[in-house]
């Protein structure tokens, strides 16, 4: 197993839609296998294909206390349930250091194939509702950022790229 550079933004990598997968083979286990040691060692709750620059359909999450139910989704299919919205504070990984308040369906069902290449449907709620909803979006080309205001992105961008400037003359 290997970890993975995560992309940050402003990256325009992290802007490309992913494609779907055509068969889970031993080289997709890999890379579920790399994110997920990446994710962990981050650490993080989730990550999608996309911010370590491999542009499949293909996001893994963990959002348990002791880091034990790894969940893997190779081309996942979100259905918006008639329901309520909610707030959530999001951070990504590929916005270090970022926590905003985003709104997001409660009630969403979600098509994938698991690590083996089998379809299964889940019901999620509450964290991971709005985690699979967030790396989903990952797989779109589409980060947190987008769903605030453009000063408070560009604020975010600014800082970021800055950042970035001074991690190189280091």
């Amino acid at each position: 197993m290997a970890i993975l550079e995560i992309l940050e933004f402003p990256d325009p990598r992290l802007r490309t839609r992913a494609e779907p997968v055509e068969i889970v083979d031993d080289a997709v286990k890999q890379l579920v296998d790399d994110m997920f040691e990446t994710m962990y060692d981050a650490p993080g709750i989730g990550l999608a294909a996309t911010q370590v620059n491999y542009h499949n359909r293909i996001v893994v999450i963990d959002v348990s206390e002791d880091k034990n139910d790894p969940l893997v989704f190779i081309n996942p299919e979100i259905t918006v349930l008639e329901g309520e919205e909610a707030e959530y504070q999001e951070g990504c990984l590929s916005v270090p250091g970022y926590y905003e308040t985003v709104v997001r369906p409660e009630n969403i069902v979600v098509n994938a194939l698991n690590r083996e290449g089998e379809a299964f449907e889940m019901r999620p709620e509450g964290l991971l509702a709005v985690c699979i909803q967030h790396e989903v979006d990952h797989l779109e080309g589409k980060l947190f950022v987008d769903y605030l205001s453009n000063l408070k992105r560009q604020r975010i961008r600014k800082q970021l790229e800055k950042q970035h400037r001074q991690q190189q003359k280091a």
